[in-house]
């Protein structure tokens, strides 16, 4: 009889830290799985090293010795992974012998499946040898390869734990946005930047990671040229199926979006912010508009869901009610842990939890490679 219980790590965008959860996950085709066949019984955090953070996020651009400095960071980062394991076998009192596998998706440092290829930094071997335990993980590159886009990954979870009724949407509002749209068929995309640039834009003003519950944004006003200026990007504009991360959307895009202001009119750093939570607002809302009109429900998560001014910005500008996955019982800071659980243990059952309507791939495939015990 295979293990029911699986774990799931997920280091996202953001970079800010490892979340996990150890699941109880039943069939992973069920058409609506209720709660008691995808459960949580222990989740768990841990933040990155200071200097961890620093290197991964560096790592995103090119840099000397690139390729040694990567090795040594996905190293590090596996190291992290194995305590956050650690953690979660503590608090559910199961051992690493009662779990079937861990879903790992590393870290992203370069997406670019236009060019054929997406880069998550991980040790999963590294990660296999500490716990002892099976990890799943390198989830993008099998779609990648039949065309896709290998992103986003975690709308057949989202299916498989929401529900596939039309009209119901997730939003997972991590360092980058990106829609479910659920029916038949399950759709889902990228929108571009959720607290990504505004993380960036309040390190470098306040030396803080993010803006905590939006306040700093709240103190300013949105400078509606600048809005214009962010809203022109290109990228915004093609249809579905897309994805997006750090390549486009970073600093640097920002500061020559903002080189095109007269140094008369630039706004200050608060109206940035202000500016810089409307913009995903605005995206997000266009590109529901666009793709899914109809919508009458949008369940949120990710860190974004616990920004207040965000999620007001939101109710006010989305079609249909704004809830919380926590409202179908799914912690926000849980979902994605969650769905790499869900991944890991599609993968040992051969489900193909990447979908051609979601990443455009020529044939659905099943996400990963295992690394046995």
């Amino acid at each position: 009889m295979h293990s029911p219980y699986f774990i799931g790590l997920m280091s996202g965008t953001s970079t800010d830290g490892v979340d996990g959860v150890l699941a109880h996950i039943g069939p992973a085709d069920a058409p609506a799985a209720p709660d008691d066949t995808i459960r949580i019984l222990a989740s768990a955090s841990r933040a990155l090293p200071v200097m961890l953070r620093r290197e991964l996020l560096a790592l995103n651009t090119p840099g000397t010795n690139e390729l040694a400095r990567a090795a040594r960071a996905a190293n590090r980062l596996a190291d992290c992974y194995a305590l956050v394991v650690r953690a979660l076998l503590r608090q559910s009192g199961l051992s690493a012998q009662d779990i079937r596998a861990i879903g790992a998706h590393g870290q992203t440092v370069r997406h670019a499946p236009e060019a054929g290829y997406t880069l998550q930094l991980n040790a999963p071997a590294r990660l296999a040898e500490r716990t002892r335990i099976a990890v799943v993980a390198d989830f993008r590159n099998r779609d990648v390869a039949a065309g896709g886009q290998g992103a986003p990954l975690v709308p057949a979870f989202h299916a498989a734990r929401f529900g596939w009724d039309a009209g119901r949407a997730v939003l997972n509002l991590g360092g980058i946005a990106n829609l479910t749209v659920l029916g038949d068929p399950v759709r889902g995309f990228d929108t571009g930047p959720a607290n990504m640039l505004m993380d960036a834009w309040a390190q470098r003003h306040l030396g803080q990671p993010y803006d905590r519950e939006g306040r700093w944004a709240a103190q300013g006003s949105c400078h509606d040229t600048l809005l214009e200026i962010l809203l022109a990007e290109p990228w915004l504009a093609l249809p579905a199926p897309k994805s997006t991360g750090r390549d486009l959307f970073s600093l640097a895009w920002l500061d020559a979006c903002l080189d095109q202001l007269p140094s008369a009119t630039r706004p200050d750093p608060t109206d940035v912010q202000a500016t810089l939570l409307r913009f995903t607002v605005q995206t997000i809302a266009q590109a529901m508009c666009r793709e899914a009109p109809d919508t009458r429900e949008v369940l949120a998560c990710g860190g974004g869901a616990l920004n207040p001014v965000l999620m007001q910005a939101l109710t006010q500008a989305l079609p249909g009610r704004l809830a919380s996955t926590a409202d179908y019982g799914v912690p926000v800071q849980s979902v994605e842990a969650l769905a790499f659980a869900w991944l890991a243990h599609a993968h040992v059952t051969g489900y193909p939890a990447c979908l051609p309507a979601v990443t455009g791939a020529r044939h659905a495939s099943i996400a990963g490679c295992l690394y046995p015990a």
